[in-house]
């Protein structure tokens, strides 16, 4: 559930809802009053609501200064101005059928927008609530084929949602071990355990056929469940079974062979009758032990099932969901053992973070064609979604009662469509993140203090760069709250986003920034540096053309690696930079470490540059505004041009940290234009381009580029990818492989991780890579 602090747009309605509701409604419900269509799926259970609505958000632009007729010699080299910007925005909340009537009447009260005249429903209660919810919402009420919202819905997520997939090991250390999207998602098999079991069998976005299923599945758990144990409730059964032990009734074969049956290589301990021990023991058995039974019969029924379908059609991918599954580890783990037994480890069964919503999704999606979401890419809004598991009835009753019976999930629509890069060398194995934290327990724990440590100083930021707001401190300190919960989840929860990794941590950040209306802490800070490193321009460049060739190039990527230490994303930087304002270039050149450097291929590009050709075309992925970009980079842009390298400049789409955006760098190159002809012909011969990167992070995830870029990339016959900062080459890709020569190049600014990696603070990570033929 969405902790406290999030930002609603009404105020009022906290008494229409049942008072067993935790969370204000407005928390719950945000945005209704901007919501353009709405879409509703109701289970035996749960209800699951969906609705589109549009966000405004204030942004921070950046425009040149009109120099005609005044006097140019401004302090810096652009003006910030903030302006109100509006996108759009999916809402998903899923809550118990107990309340549906309450939360109606407050979207009733709260729908002001007379637009919407009709809402999607799907569900077997879609019959059963219709007239209810025509009654209270005024909306005419369209029942669409559950199916195919279903497909719709699992599609979507797929396809947008890159840590969506996870396959259960309930043995291993990492419970949930989190799936890269592979950039085609066809074909699989669906095996949906509602009441009952269909399984179908996906091909296209718009094929499926419907190939199979069985009457024995979540409604034949919870009906004899119910005989047996007199619990009339799901979850409660769910948690019968947890705490039971199945070997008190099941028969396995040990029980019948007095060990292992070796002729045929059955283990002892597998079932070989489910209950079989309770029809000549002479005693009560446990309700708990009875509804562990009862769930490792029908989950390895599914299992077996599921997996015969598969290899009838050839399929290796079974994406599990319907409300049987609800996250339950003890029925993840049994169909994961079935498929496997069955399979011999040929079929993987995987489940789905937001299947509770599939059916939600692909009603909202039928309903919204004419504005056809798909033709967008979507991310999933941190600040505004729950955690995997926050309601499973296998958590602790405080977590429990944190998240209570609501759970939220939330998608922002991203500016333009993206796609993998096109030089990846595989995209279906390619990984952004260098650790997986959710893995690694100590250093999980570093990052989690690390980034809890460092909040102060971000709400500081926050506060100082709206100096004219009267409530800037107030929003800060909502801001503080609801990243620190989201700290604490992911403390308790390392799994709840998917693969917990220092990108995520970031981004949620970054989201929860946002979600408070700081869109840009660094803007005034970024304004500053660029325009001191612009006066500095012209005499890095003077004193680097009097260099000779060999020295040159050592000062440039010197030059690119000083440039580098200027990060007020690591505390040890943002240290000095605060305590010493006279901290300036020279100075970052002499922190640097000594060659050979930590990681050191430097001979081997020196040698590349002075007997191959010169490139076609450089792809330079660049990291922070001010001295960074303007006498890091430019200089290198610079000396690649002459070489007769074209040049793609690829910057952040939106703001992160002190990271220079994409239209901060038109201004910057402008200036740079006026002062340099090298680079003033390569701007209007198209030589040296810019471009976004579709990010707005502080790390690279190389398959959500900007499509813009990689058609870029691909016309241009890019043969060599540059990565700069600790960010972008080291928390990401440091790993990645390409199917062209690639440079990684960053100064370690953290302590911990210098450590880790061998060295001390301020070592150098300079990787010039050669694919392999």
């Amino acid at each position: 559930m969405a902790e406290r602090g999030g930002r609603g747009t009404s105020s009022g309605g906290a008494s229409s809802l049942d008072k067993s509701i935790t969370l204000p409604p407005d928390e719950i419900f945000r945005n209704l009053e901007n919501a353009k269509s709405f879409a509703i799926d109701i289970g035996g259970s749960l209800t699951k609501l969906a609705y589109y609505s549009t966000v405004q958000h204030k942004v921070a632009r950046v425009r040149s200064f009109d120099y005609s007729g005044k006097d140019i010699e401004h302090e810096s080299p652009y003006e910030i101005t903030v302006q109100e910007e509006i996108t759009a925005r999916l809402h998903f909340i899923k809550f118990e059928n107990t309340y549906i009537e309450t939360c109606l009447d407050f979207i009733k009260d709260h729908l002001v927008n007379t637009e919407t005249k009709v809402i999607k429903a799907t569900g077997g209660g879609a019959y059963k609530f219709k007239d209810l919810i025509e009654k209270k919402l005024g909306l005419k009420v369209n029942k669409e084929d559950v199916m195919t919202c279903l497909i719709k819905g699992c599609n979507f997520v797929l396809k947008n949602i890159p840590h969506e997939v996870f396959a259960y090991q309930k043995d291993s250390e990492t419970e949930f071990r989190f799936q890269t999207n592979h950039p085609n998602i066809f074909p699989y098999l669906l095996v949906n355990i509602g009441s009952g079991v269909s399984i179908v069998k996906v091909e296209t976005e718009d094929k499926f056929e419907w190939i199979g299923g069985s009457s024995i599945g979540g409604g034949t758990f919870w009906g004899l469940g119910a005989l047996l144990t007199k619990t009339k409730k799901f979850d409660e059964l769910l948690q019968l079974a947890s705490k039971g032990k199945h070997t008190n009734v099941d028969m396995l074969v040990k029980d019948v062979y007095g060990g292992a049956y070796q002729t045929l290589g059955l283990s002892g301990n597998l079932i070989a009758s489910s209950f079989g021990k309770s029809a000549t023991a002479d005693k009560e058995f446990s309700k708990d032990d009875m509804a562990k039974s009862l769930l490792h019969m029908i989950s390895n029924d599914i299992g077996q099932l599921a997996c015969l379908y598969a290899k009838l059609h050839n399929l290796h991918k079974i994406y599990f969901g319907g409300f049987f599954i609800r996250g339950h580890p003890v029925t993840m783990r049994t169909i994961t053992y079935s498929i496997n037994f069955f399979s011999k480890g040929e079929v993987q069964a995987l489940f789905l973070r937001h299947e509770g919503y599939l059916g939600a999704i692909g009603a909202f999606l039928k309903g919204a064609e004419q504005d056809n979401p798909n033709q967008y890419s979507w991310g999933e809004n941190y600040a505004g979604s729950s955690g995997l598991m926050s309601t499973s009835p296998d958590l602790s009753p405080m977590q429990r009662a944190r998240s209570s019976t609501f759970d939220m999930f939330e998608m922002d629509r991203l500016e333009r469509p993206l796609v993998n890069l096109p030089l990846l060398k595989d995209p279906s194995t390619y990984i952004p993140d260098t650790v997986d934290l959710t893995d690694d327990t100590m250093a999980r724990k570093y990052w989690l203090t690390c980034f809890e440590e460092a909040l102060d100083g971000v709400v500081k930021r926050a506060i100082a760069s709206q100096p004219d707001s009267i409530d800037a401190a107030e929003r800060a300190e909502k801001f503080r709250q609801k990243y620190w919960n989201k700290l604490q989840t992911l403390r308790q929860q390392p799994f709840a986003y998917g693969t917990l990794t220092v990108r995520s941590l970031l981004d949620t950040r970054e989201h929860c920034l946002n979600e408070f209306n700081f869109p840009d802490p660094y803007s005034k800070v970024k304004q500053k540096e660029n325009g001191i490193a612009l006066k500095c321009f012209p005499s890095v460049i003077e004193s680097l053309d009097s260099l000779g060739w060999e020295e040159r190039q050592f000062a440039l990527v010197k030059g690119l690696l000083a440039g580098n230490v200027f990060d007020w994303g690591a505390k040890a930087v943002s240290d000095v930079l605060d305590s010493d304002p006279q901290f300036g270039f020279e100075e970052a050149k002499e922190k640097l470490q000594e060659r050979p450097w930590l990681e050191d291929s430097y001979n081997e590009w020196i040698q590349r540059l002075k007997e191959g050709p010169p490139h076609k075309c450089a792809l330079i992925f660049a990291d922070n505004s001010g001295i960074d970009i303007i006498l890091g980079v430019f200089p290198f842009v610079r000396e690649l041009l002459s070489r007769g390298t074209e040049v793609i400049l690829a910057c952040n789409s939106g703001p992160a940290l002190n990271d220079v955006t994409y239209s901060e760098s038109l201004i910057v190159t402008e200036r740079i234009a006026a002062m340099d002809p090298i680079i003033q012909s390569a701007l209007k011969e198209e030589r040296l381009l810019l471009v976004q990167t579709g990010s707005s992070s502080p790390c690279l995830d190389l398959s959500r580029l900007d499509k813009g870029l990689a058609l870029l990339v691909r016309e241009r016959k890019t043969d060599l990818v540059i990565i700069e900062g600790m960010g972008r080459a080291i928390h990401t890709n440091y790993y990645a492989a390409l199917k062209c020569e690639s440079l990684k190049l960053a100064v370690i600014k953290n302590s911990w991780l210098a450590d880790r990696l061998g060295g001390k603070i301020f070592s150098v990570i300079f990787k010039y890579e050669v694919p392999s033929e």
